[in-house]
């Protein structure tokens, strides 16, 4: 199971930390990513990171402003959000790929999905 939590509603410019927890199995070596879906559109690439962390990638519209990483003892993922814009409200979901430690973008490469956590960026 993953648990994201972290969302909330903040000023354009604000900040945002996401945390995905995981349990019931050791995510440690699966690539984990970040996704968001906004109202009335299909779900998009966020971020995603290697089982190891060595391996990171952003989506263009948040490189430079999101940061991905991952604490494997604590078996979390967080995505820590800057600058943050109007156009980055969405639900956010973490998700998990079992098949693979290395990051993917494909939304149907990973396999397990957190329920989701609200971000709202108001102008």
């Amino acid at each position: 199971q993953l648990q994201a939590s972290g969302g909330g509603e903040v000023q354009a410019g604000g900040s945002l930390r996401l945390s995905c927890a995981a349990s019931g199995r050791t995510f440690s070596r699966y690539a984990m990513g970040w996704f968001r879906q906004a109202p009335g559109k299909e779900r998009e690439f966020v971020a995603a990171i290697s089982w190891s962390a060595a391996s990171t990638y952003y989506a263009d519209s948040v490189k430079g402003r999101f940061t991905i990483s991952r604490d494997n003892a604590k078996n979390t993922v967080y995505l820590q959000m800057n600058s943050l814009k109007p156009e980055d409200t969405a639900v956010y979901y973490c998700a998990a790929r079992s098949l693979s430690g290395s990051y993917s973008t494909d939304v149907y490469d990973y396999d397990y999905w957190g329920q989701g956590t609200l971000v709202t960026v108001s102008s």
